[in-house]
């Protein structure tokens, strides 16, 4: 099931970051969003001071905040700049949501470029020796692991 939601990076970016309005699709329990070739795992338990969102790519450990879209247009933080793109087959639904006929251009993108996911190798990642998403900062597929080795050097 696709469902529309705000993306944005943070690693690295603060608030402003790469930013995306598209589909993402749902893993079976919820925990991971698959999205422009990426799977992003939900953090649990995590507050949002801490690496400034609540997922992280299972792959590489970049921090994204993921929300619904909000109906009146303002999805980046208000401290963040930066245009959004628009996914192009999302375009309608979020122009729908906010109740606009047209996109803000001054706010926002149209895009075509948002990747096909490969959820069976992702899925297959992370069930990698049958560990699943453990939180062990030794295990490689570890939510604690992705996120200490994702972190900027703050010396």
């Amino acid at each position: 099931m696709k469902t529309l939601r705000y993306i944005e990076l943070k690693s690295g970016h603060s608030d402003n970051g790469p930013a995306w309005i598209g589909y993402v699709t749902s893993s079976k329990t919820g925990r991971t969003l698959y999205f422009d070739g990426r799977g992003l795992m939900k953090l649990k338990g995590q507050r949002r001071a801490e690496m400034g969102g609540n997922y992280v790519d299972m792959e590489t450990g970049e921090s994204f905040w993921i929300s619904g879209v909000k109906k009146n247009g303002e999805d980046r933080h208000w401290a963040g700049s930066g245009k959004v793109l628009v996914e192009a087959v999302a375009a309608p639904e979020y122009l729908q949501t906010v109740g606009a006929k047209v996109l803000d251009k001054s706010r926002h993108e149209v895009t075509n470029s948002i990747r096909q996911t490969d959820i069976a190798r992702l899925t297959e990642l992370a069930n990698a020796s049958g560990k699943g998403w453990g939180d062990h900062p030794d295990d490689p597929y570890s939510f604690v692991r992705n996120v200490t080795l994702s972190a900027p050097n703050r010396e």
